[in-house]
């Protein structure tokens, strides 16, 4: 029996899964999404259903791990949260998911699509690897309020095409910056766009970046 794990906060919606998902496949569960990947690395499932909005987490930071992990990254991910939006859902989408649907869940359409994606090589999710390495980035650019601001930065993960970081600049989506690796000069980088917001914690707030223009010498090469 192929096997699936689900990682969401609502207890309810994981009782539904089992109902609904039970007899096709075996099922692993959890609230705790920090629990999350060492569960997929213990239980190695065919599929993961994902939620997005979970308390104190993302969704979004798991989504990442699964997609760059060696012993993950083929696994599909199918992102299932009450967060709609052809933005948001591009956003899973450029990160990795196989899929995305919104709650309350089509279980007909799930079981199409699990049927589809949860075989073996069926579904390769990307590949790129994204490593927890703190940065020192000097960032220049225009904030959500239209103000030009220079800030350094310090990162949270690195990979080839972009960075996790924080800053205290409030940035939306599409946002481009300027990025330079601060040291005893700065060393421009190049152009990264802001893919969507992770998280909040006081001041600061953490984004993830994707280089759209690499000129100068990244971390990673």
């Amino acid at each position: 029996m192929r096997r699936l794990l689900v990682v969401d906060d609502d207890a309810a919606l994981r009782r539904l899964m089992r109902i609904e998902l039970g007899t096709e496949y075996e099922i692993a569960d959890s609230g705790e999404p920090e629990q999350g990947l060492a569960l997929a690395l213990e239980f190695k499932p065919d599929a993961i259903l994902l939620d997005l909005r979970m308390p104190k987490y993302s969704g979004f930071q798991l989504l990442q791990r699964y997609t760059s992990f060696n012993r993950t990254h083929t696994t599909p991910v199918v992102i299932v949260s009450g967060e709609g939006g052809a933005e948001t859902k591009q956003d899973c989408l450029q990160l990795g998911a196989a899929a995305y649907f919104e709650k309350p869940v089509d279980f007909q359409k799930l079981r199409e699509c699990l049927k589809e994606i949860a075989k073996p090589q069926r579904h390769v999710t990307k590949r790129e690897v994204r490593l927890q390495l703190r940065v020192r980035l000097a960032l220049h650019g225009t904030d959500s309020g239209g103000r030009d601001f220079e800030e350094l930065a310090e990162t949270e993960e690195v990979s080839l095409s972009g960075f996790l970081c924080s800053c205290t600049a409030e940035l939306v989506a599409n946002t481009l910056l300027d990025v330079y690796l601060a040291g005893r000069g700065k060393s421009y980088v190049g152009k990264a766009q802001v893919v969507h917001t992770i998280a909040k914690d006081g001041p600061d707030r953490r984004y993830d970046c994707r280089f759209v223009e690499k000129i100068g010498p990244w971390v990673l090469q």
